[in-house]
């Protein structure tokens, strides 16, 4: 992760981390706490590390500690709401995903990001990640661009068909 510092900073590249971080290597924690520190003013494009990371631990987490402020009586049961789940989430500081791209051929989310990926638009491609190219990048991001997204509402040729 260092020898890439400075090259995330010339390119104002902020580094962030999600994940379950006690039980990460103590080296390796340490470093990824450097980069995030060294990075925390850049204000371009954001690379996000999953660490030690489940969609499903992540969700359980969250659950977790909204039970506990509930308790607590930090929190009012009535005040739930996905906004405020979100904000339980590792990932509340960054915005949901609008495309994930799944390389080598698999058709699945694979316990990633679960409640994030809710309205993301998915592209699989049989290309393995070291062969992904800034061509396979485009691709994926015409075809995104090529999409109508809804988050969940009809469209109005749904809305016609009814």
């Amino acid at each position: 992760m260092s020898s890439y510092l400075v090259e995330l900073n010339e390119n104002n590249v902020q580094v962030r981390v999600m994940g379950n971080m006690e039980q990460i290597p103590k080296h390796t924690l340490q470093a990824v706490e450097k980069a995030v520190e060294k990075t925390k003013h850049n204000d371009g494009m954001i690379l996000n590390f999953a660490l030690n990371y489940g969609g499903r631990s992540e969700i359980a987490a969250a659950a977790r500690q909204i039970a506990q402020d509930v308790q607590q009586g930090k929190l009012d049961i009535q005040s739930i709401d996905e906004a405020m789940i979100s904000n339980y989430l590792f990932s509340k500081s960054l915005p949901d995903p609008d495309l994930l791209i799944r390389t080598s051929g698999e058709i699945r989310l694979s316990n990633f990001m679960l409640w994030q990926l809710a309205y993301t638009e998915l592209w699989f491609t049989d290309v393995y990640w070291p062969d992904f190219s800034e061509k396979h990048l485009h691709e994926a991001i015409i075809q995104f661009s090529r999409r109508g997204r809804r988050f969940g509402g009809v469209s109005e040729e749904g809305a016609k068909r009814t």
